[in-house]
């Protein structure tokens, strides 16, 4: 695995080195729009709307936009602003685990130590599992202000990003304000249906059956040679090299120059993600 942010843990005046990594990933089947009469692929355009040309995509910036007016931050004023730069992890307070409610759960990471020794690592470790307690804990990633819970997985700190409490919606379902009826029969019958089912989770015993049916399509498919020449359908001229990026190139891209510009400089190196603000409270999902 590639560590994705290296900082430290800190609490009062302990101080933990860790190295984040994503605990999760992905394994859907990628697909691509295409023309339908002649499976031409379809590309999106980074088209600007005031001289209509194709913007590569080192010449993007971001704006905040309202009625009346567009702000527009460059990579280098949003690079400055302290919350980016910052690679701790500060514990804000350690709260019973119980009271962290799994709806806020958004993405899952784990830390490994850092550093010669891991025992600052283990001992909060420990403290946590001894204490039964979740730390919650905020910093900085991917030009946003993340808050999170830090608890125990086997012997693993993981941190599990979390929603902020005004991006989870209240229910409201006129249905439920009226009172029901339920009868101890009922309830009875209920019981027995959900002991019926009853079982120990076990994870592995899951899994995507609509990504399996879709790999064994794709392979029926090709097995009758009802396939096209990708080269003939997806290649491009030099022009449309030049003028269109597709949305994956682009990130390929950015990641490459990213990358080596950390080698050459020997500093971390800024990752960035599309519709986020940094230095604000929320993690919103909206593109400017």
């Amino acid at each position: 695995m590639r560590a994705i942010w290296t900082g430290a843990i800190t609490f009062g005046l302990v101080n933990v080195p860790v190295k984040l990594y994503s605990a999760t990933e992905d394994h859907d089947v990628d697909l691509h729009q295409v023309h339908d009469e002649d499976g031409g692929r379809i590309r999106y355009e980074r088209r600007c709307e005031v001289c209509g040309k194709v913007i590569p995509f080192e010449h993007i910036d971001r704006a905040y936009v309202d009625e009346e007016e567009t702000v527009v931050l460059t990579r280098e004023e949003i690079g400055s602003l302290p919350q980016e730069r910052s690679r701790e992890i500060s514990v804000v307070e350690f709260v019973p685990t119980e009271q962290v409610d799994p709806i806020l759960f958004e993405r899952s990471y784990y830390l490994a130590p850092t550093g010669k020794s891991s025992k600052a690592y283990v001992l909060l470790r420990r403290t946590l599992e001894k204490t039964e307690r979740t730390a919650i804990v905020q910093f900085a990633l991917r030009q946003k202000t993340r808050l999170a819970a830090l608890r125990v997985r086997g012997d693993v700190l993981v941190v599990q990003t979390l929603l902020w409490a005004d991006e989870v919606r209240e229910p409201a379902f006129p249905a439920l304000d009226e009172p029901a009826r339920i009868s101890a029969k009922e309830m009875q019958l209920s019981a027995a249906l959900v002991k019926s089912f009853s079982s120990d989770f076990s994870p592995e015993a899951f899994s995507d059956e609509y990504q399996e049916e879709l790999r064994k399509l794709i392979e029926a498919k090709r097995a009758q040679g009802d396939a096209l020449d990708t080269d003939a359908t997806f290649g491009e001229s030099e022009q449309e090299d030049a003028e269109v990026i597709d949305l994956m190139e682009a990130l390929k891209k950015s990641v490459q120059k990213s990358r080596a510009a950390k080698k050459k400089s020997g500093k971390p190196a800024r990752r960035k993600t599309s519709g986020s603000k940094s230095g604000t409270r929320r993690s919103s999902r909206k593109t400017a």
